[in-house]
């Protein structure tokens, strides 16, 4: 079934007032991007410095609804919720509705990182070169959750997590996963040997993403998860947050205080330009800090003094 779409752009402060109008009128969902922004790169990133806020001077505000919705009734509707506000640049289309997840795990396909680490969609066949004795493979759904392997930020870190099981540093070992998503790599260093993954992210939809995989996976448990509040204090010998670079910045000292002395910890979710001030932020704590590119992504690894 279509739906009816509205597209206006506004004042980054008018914001709030006009989501709320168009909530009030019916709209089934409302989102916003910067009207700055060059939405035909597919490369454009919006994403702020350690320590900065994002400010968007205007914002481009589009809400989806029933596809039998009168345009010129909702325009009506939302002049008289909220006469203050100019409604005359609106524009109106109908958009096709369709399965989005069924049509992204169409595209999803096995991806293979380092020496043996896998990621297989659930519903699709094992690779021949993944049906070895050897291989470290997840079957993974991300269903609403950030963490399918195909970002730079995690193939950044599932490889990290590959090199240190060549290396015997995951043999046996817990590992704390900040900000687990999907459950992708704590799943990961479970099936690379280690012995317990702790799960910890503030986003309902990751716990229950990271809960249906990690049972998908049989590693139900030895994967619990946690809202951040409730994590445990660790030291944990293997740290790795994949989250985004002013997270990072922020919570620099917590992660410190959760890796255990010579533990290794991996940072990602950082754009190229921003490992300066991290370096500087996590060399306090850790040394022989080491970054990896990916693209326009990077990671920061070290070990714990």
């Amino acid at each position: 079934m279509p739906f009816l779409e509205l597209t206006i752009r506004c004042r980054a402060s008018e914001q709030p007032r006009r989501e709320h109008a168009l909530e009030d009128v019916g709209a089934l969902a409302v989102t916003m991007l910067d009207a700055a922004a060059d939405t035909d790169d597919e490369h454009a990133i919006l994403e702020p410095g350690v320590g900065e806020t994002p400010l968007w001077d205007s914002v481009a505000l589009t809400a989806l609804f029933a596809h039998d919705a009168d345009a010129l009734l909702l325009l009506a509707a939302l002049d008289a919720f909220d006469p203050a506000l100019d409604w005359t640049g609106a524009t109106f289309r109908h958009v096709a509705d369709q399965d989005w997840e069924r049509a992204w795990m169409d595209q999803y396909h096995p991806l293979r990182f380092g020496a043996r680490t896998w990621i297989v969609p659930w519903n699709h066949d094992l690779p021949a070169e993944a049906d070895t004795p050897d291989a470290a493979v997840v079957r993974l759904d991300p269903g609403l959750a950030f963490g399918s392997g195909t970002h730079p930020t995690t193939s950044l870190c599932l490889q990290w997590l590959d090199a240190l099981a060549a290396d015997g540093l995951l043999h046996d070992r817990q590992v704390l996963d900040f900000g687990c998503g999907s459950g992708i790599l704590a799943l990961a260093a479970l099936k690379l040997g280690a012995a317990r993954a702790d799960g910890v992210d503030n986003d309902p939809q990751a716990l229950l993403a990271t809960r249906d995989n990690a049972a998908r996976n049989g590693v139900g448990e030895v994967l619990p998860v946690f809202e951040p509040a409730a994590a445990p204090a660790g030291p944990y010998p293997v740290v790795v947050a994949n989250i985004l670079a002013a997270a990072l910045d922020a919570l620099a000292g917590e992660l410190a205080e959760r890796t255990a002395p010579g533990g290794r910890i991996a940072l990602s979710g950082i754009l190229d330009g921003q490992q300066a001030a991290l370096l500087e932020r996590y060399a306090e704590w850790f040394d022989d800090l080491a970054v990896a590119h990916e693209g326009d992504w990077v990671r920061i690894d070290g070990v714990r003094r």
